[in-house]
């Protein structure tokens, strides 16, 4: 068996964005561009609603998925393709955006904690021009695993080592997304594909990888591995752990798309700006 180490750490840069929505940027900027097939991690947690109530009014996307998975709080979805709906605590949406969406994400609240992530997985190039699709599940529809010592493990995606599967399936790149809740000492071990990218971010309190501390707020970028051992060394540890497979393949990024070659990326605006997304 062959553990995985942290190689990188590091704390998040302090973003805006949607119509001002305040926000710390995890991957996509500073310390970590991308990480093949991950394009961009933001990490929202306010329960100051003039930092949140503004939303993320219409904007477009082609070429790669979003990925919002609340802890805390709602957020109502709704799309040029006449798609809405509402991602409440615990619940996920994996949209791929394939060949052009416009779409919104706008708080259902006005007042307490609003908290999630968005995370940003890139599209291969035979399915950047696919038509848009959804996986969308509420927190009844994600698996849960209860550890022998006390924590537990909300599975979006990927199968846990004793056998617990999450609902969304992408098959490119293998995903793995899991919330994990840890007592003080407890511990998760879990299987990973040698070749998958993964990282570790720690919402609450601090662990232990391969004897290395990883703190609150922190995201640990991992080496390569067949499993990953996380422990818990303060009490009530969250954190999530995400892998997938890389692509592999070349990026032309420019705001809200993701192509392989810049002619696609110019191609993608002149038709945002024609109309061709609706």
């Amino acid at each position: 068996m062959q553990p995985r180490h942290i190689v990188q750490q590091f704390q998040g840069t302090p973003a805006a964005d949607g119509a001002g929505v305040s926000l710390t940027r995890l991957i996509g900027a500073g310390n970590l561009g991308m990480l093949d097939p991950f394009l961009m991690l933001d990490y929202f947690a306010s329960d100051e609603p003039d930092q949140y109530l503004a939303g993320f009014p219409d904007h477009p996307h082609r070429g790669f998925q979003t990925v919002t998975y609340m802890l805390a709080g709602r957020m109502r979805h709704k799309d040029s393709l006449g798609n809405e709906g509402i991602i409440d605590q615990h619940g996920v949406q994996w949209m791929s955006a394939g060949r052009g969406v416009i779409h919104s994400e706008m708080p259902e609240q006005s007042v307490g904690l609003m908290q999630g992530f968005q995370l940003w997985v890139n599209l291969p190039a035979k399915d950047k021009m696919s038509r848009p699709a959804y996986q969308e599940f509420p927190a009844h529809a994600i698996p849960e695993q209860h550890l022998p010592n006390g924590g537990l493990v909300r599975v979006i995606a990927g199968t846990t080592g004793q056998g617990t599967k999450g609902p969304v399936i992408q098959l490119d790149i293998d995903p793995v997304y899991m919330d994990i809740s840890l007592p003080m000492k407890g511990t998760f071990q879990q299987p990973l594909n040698v070749s998958a990218n993964a990282f570790v971010y720690v919402i609450r309190g601090a662990v232990q990888i391969a004897n290395t501390k990883l703190d609150q707020n922190s995201i640990a970028i991992l080496d390569t591995g067949d499993h990953v051992l996380i422990k818990a060394i303060t009490a009530d540890v969250r954190l999530l752990l995400v892998a997938g497979e890389p692509i592999g393949e070349p990026v032309a990024k420019g705001g809200p798309f993701v192509m392989n070659t810049r002619q696609e990326l110019m191609q993608a605006f002149q038709d945002y700006q024609t109309g061709r997304f609706v």
